[in-house]
């Protein structure tokens, strides 16, 4: 599995744009009042109602006893026995399950951030790659997974490289179609940095289809969401999406 990488430098490439494979961090940069600023900002903004709604971190905590009773119902109702040796401790191991696969609609974007946001001077791109996911498909709730791809181009921020994934598994933990995951995990980077732009592109292979339905196992779903420069700059999104086939081959997964 390839390792994810920062790419920044000051190589340009015709846009302004430029990128090279760094040590992971991309910044020296040292909290300033300003930056102080910034995090009181950013921690109202995560304590609002509207930014929660928005990105639904507002559920309440998951009730573990009626997701086991849920499931020993389900499992009569396919004729089994839950009180069977093989199937006694299911409905609570279900329960746990569910909880940690979806444990995205909880998270604290505050402490998810950590005050890791970093004042900078350059706007060349960030690219975060070959970010590995999984998810749980809304219709069937059978999983689908693959990897992110994601790039920003700072507008004065930037943002520590681990917070990138993290941010895929918030909006992944989840019960999710790709498209809208796609499209929230760009929204949320966008909010939070405020940048000059924003593309995330995914690539998912999906258990509903390749077990179920069709069963085309071959099969995959490439979405990708862009925001700013990256919708508005041909040149841009096209810098950015040839630097990931470069690095990644010709596919992701």
């Amino acid at each position: 599995m390839a390792q994810n990488n920062l790419s920044k430098n000051g190589n340009g490439n015709g846009n302004g744009h430029g990128h090279n494979n760094g040590n992971g961090h991309g910044h020296a940069d040292t909290t300033t009042p300003e930056s102080e600023d910034i995090f009181s900002s950013l921690q109202e903004k995560f304590t609002s109602e509207d930014f929660l709604r928005t990105f639904e971190l507002d559920l309440p905590a998951v009730d573990l006893p009626a997701i086991e009773d849920a499931t020993r119902s389900v499992l009569t109702a396919v004729g089994e026995n839950p009180d069977r040796e093989g199937l006694q401790r299911t409905p609570h191991r279900v329960a746990k399950a569910m909880a940690e696969l979806l444990q995205g609609y909880r998270v604290d974007p505050a402490k998810l951030i950590n005050d890791a946001l970093f004042e900078v001077e350059y706007d060349d791109m960030v690219i975060v790659r070959d970010i590995p996911y999984q998810s749980l498909c809304e219709h069937h709730m059978l999983p689908f997974l693959g990897k992110a791809q994601i790039a920003y181009i700072p507008n004065g921020k930037v943002i520590g490289l681990s917070k990138i994934p993290r941010i895929v598994d918030m909006f992944s933990q989840r019960l999710q179609v790709q498209e809208r995951m796609t499209r929230q995990i760009a929204e949320f980077i966008n909010e939070v940095l405020q940048p000059k732009g924003v593309a995330v592109v995914l690539d998912g292979v999906h258990m509903c289809s390749m077990i179920r339905g069709v069963k085309k196992h071959g099969s995959g779903m490439t979405t990708s969401s862009m925001l700013g420069v990256f919708r508005a700059d041909e040149r841009t999104r096209g810098e950015f999406m040839a630097h990931i086939h470069r690095a990644s081959g010709q596919s992701f997964l």
